[in-house]
C-alpha cells in the first residue's frame, strides 16, 4: 500500500475509512452514488447562484447574437445562436443492448455538443460566454456600447482597437483553449493559452493559425492553469479565465438547460415524476458538467438525475467529492497517473467551487476506461454515423451503468458493493419501476473539429479493441 500521507493520514488509513479508494487506485471502472444528494426544494434557496443568474447569462447571449451571426457565418442560419441538436440514437442503444446481452429500457438520446458552432465542443458554451461578457464590460466602460446597442458595433475599428490593448489568458487541456482562443482572437484580444501535456497537437496548431499564443507545458492541466494564473497576475490589462473557479464559465454552461428543455418540449418528451430524465455528463475539472447539471436542476428539480463521467485514470471529481477534500486532493497523490485518451477530461484536481455546489445536487459519478471509450467510438460511428472524440463517449456508457448494474445487483450477496449501491439508489428513489418511461441523455462534448487523420486513428484503435 502507498506509504505517502495525505492531510496528516496515510493512504492506507484513507482507504480504510473510504474503501472505494482501493478500487479507484486500481483504476477499476466503478459507480459512486452521492450520499449527500438532497431534495431540490430543500437546497435551492441555499445555493450561491439561482435562476436570475442563468436568465442574465441567457439575455447576454441574446444581445450578442447579431454580432456572432456577423463574425461567425456558421451561426448565421441560427441567427447567432450557439446551440446543438438533440437526437435519438436507437441503433446505438440496440447495439449496446445486443453486445451486452441486456435489455436497456427507456429512450437513449445524444446531446450533440460535438456540433456546436465556432469551436465544436461543450466549451463553446462557457468559454465563449466568458469572453463575450468580458468584451461587453470593456466596451460599456469605454462608452463604446450600451445594452440597447446593436452589438455588431463590437466588430468596428474603435472596439477592436480597444480590445487590442487587452490580453486574455487561460490554461487548458485543449477544448476550452480552443473556444477562448478562437473567439478572443476574433474580437482582437491578445490571447495566450497555456496547454497541458495532454493537449492534442492539432488543437495547438489550430490556435496558432488563429494568431493565438500557445505556451506548451510538459506537466498536466493543473500546472497549465497555475502558470496561466501567474502570467495574468503579472500582466497589465489581462483577464484570466479561471477554469477552476469562474462563475461566468459556469453560468455560460448553465444556459444549455433552458435550450434542452425547449428541445425536449418540441419533441414531445415528458419529464416528470413518472418520466424521469437521466443525464450523463463527461467531467474534467467540473465547470461544464456542473453548469449544465445546475441549470437542469433549476428546471426539473428532483425529476432529473445527473451523473458525471470520468476516466478511470483521471477521477478527480469523484475523488474530491467522495473524500470531501475537493481541490485539496489530486489523483496523482494516490499514485494514479492522470493519463487518458480523453484529453479534455485529463484533470487531476477538481474544482472546489463546482464540487461544493454539486454536493446536494449530483446523483453520482461513474468512471470509464479508455478501451471502452474507443469501442463506443466505433459503435456510435458504425450505427449512427456520428463521429465523436474519445472523451465525448464517456456519457454514452451511463445508461449501461445505471440499468445493467441495477439488474445485476440486489439478489446476489457476492456482487460488487458498488453495484448493490446502484441498485439501492434506484430502489430508494423509486426509479427502478420507471425505467421503461425514462429518457437518457448522453452529452456528446466534442468531436467535429478533430482532423480526419486523427479520427481514423481513433476509429482504427477502437476496431482493434473490438
Amino acid at each position: 500500500m502507498n506509504t505517502l500521507t495525505l492531510q496528516g493520514r496515510s493512504i492506507e488509513q484513507w482507504c480504510q475509512s473510504h474503501p472505494l479508494l482501493k478500487r479507484l487506485i486500481l483504476t477499476e471502472p466503478l459507480c459512486w452514488i452521492n450520499p449527500q444528494l438532497a431534495p431540490f426544494a430543500d437546497v435551492k434557496a441555499k445555493l450561491p447562484l439561482g435562476p436570475d443568474d442563468i436568465a442574465d447569462a441567457a439575455a447576454r447571449l441574446d444581445r450578442f447574437a447579431p454580432y456572432l451571426a456577423k463574425v461567425f457565418p456558421e451561426t448565421a442560419a441560427a441567427q447567432g445562436l450557439i446551440e446543438s441538436p438533440l437526437i435519438k440514437i436507437p441503433q446505438a442503444q440496440a447495439a449496446l443492448a445486443s453486445r451486452l446481452s441486456v435489455t436497456l429500457p427507456g429512450t437513449l438520446m445524444l446531446k450533440c455538443d460535438n456540433q456546436l458552432p465556432i469551436s465544436g465542443s461543450v466549451k463553446a458554451r462557457g468559454g465563449i460566454y466568458e469572453v463575450l461578457k468580458h468584451a461587453e464590460c470593456l466596451a460599456l466602460t469605454a462608452g463604446l456600447l450600451s445594452c440597447e446597442s446593436d452589438y455588431r458595433t463590437l466588430d468596428g475599428d474603435a472596439c477592436r482597437a480597444l480590445f487590442g490593448q487587452h490580453q486574455i489568458v487561460v490554461g487548458s487541456t485543449g477544448n476550452l483553449g480552443l473556444s477562448i482562443g478562437i473567439v478572443g482572437a476574433k474580437f482582437g484580444f491578445n490571447v495566450t493559452v497555456h496547454m497541458s501535456a495532454d493537449a492534442k497537437p492539432w488543437k495547438k496548431a489550430l490556435l496558432r493559425s488563429k494568431g493565438v499564443t500557445v505556451v506548451e507545458h510538459q506537466a498536466d492541466y493543473s500546472k497549465a492553469v497555475e502558470q496561466g494564473r501567474l502570467e495574468a497576475q503579472q500582466t497589465a490589462r489581462c483577464h484570466f479565465v479561471d477554469d477552476e473557479n469562474s462563475r461566468d464559465l459556469f453560468l455560460g454552461y448553465s444556459v444549455a438547460a433552458q435550450r434542452l428543455k425547449k428541445q425536449l418540449d418540441q419533441q414531445g418528451v415528458m419529464v416528470d415524476a413518472q418520466h424521469p430524465l437521466f443525464v450523463y455528463l463527461p467531467c474534467g475539472v467540473g465547470g461544464g458538467p456542473g453548469g449544465v447539471a445546475f441549470g437542469l436542476k433549476q428546471l426539473f428539480g428532483d425529476n432529473v438525475h445527473c451523473f458525471f463521467a470520468e476516466p478511470t485514470h483521471s477521477p478527480c471529481m469523484l475523488l474530491g467529492m467522495y473524500t470531501g477534500l475537493h481541490d485539496r486532493i489530486s489523483v496523482q497523490e494516490l499514485g494514479i497517473d492522470n493519463k487518458t485518451c480523453a484529453d479534455g477530461l485529463a484533470v487531476g484536481r477538481a474544482s472546489a467551487f463546482v464540487g461544493g455546489l454539486m454536493e446536494p445536487l449530483l446523483d453520482g459519478i461513474y468512471t470509464v476506461d479508455d478501451e471502452t471509450l474507443y469501442r463506443l467510438l466505433v459503435l456510435v460511428k458504425d450505427h449512427e454515423g456520428i463521429e465523436l472524440e474519445p472523451s465525448a463517449l464517456a456519457g454514452v456508457v451511463g445508461i449501461i451503468r445505471i440499468i445493467q448494474e441495477c439488474a445485476a445487483g440486489g439478489s446476489n450477496e457476492n456482487v460488487n458493493p458498488t453495484v448493490r449501491g446502484v441498485d439501492t439508489y434506484l430502489q430508494r428513489t423509486g426509479l427502478a419501476d420507471k425505467l421503461s418511461q425514462a429518457t437518457h441523455i448522453a452529452w456528446a462534448t466534442g468531436g467535429n473539429m478533430v482532423p480526419e487523420s486523427e479520427r481514423q486513428r481513433d476509429y482504427q484503435t477502437g476496431l482493434r479493441l473490438l
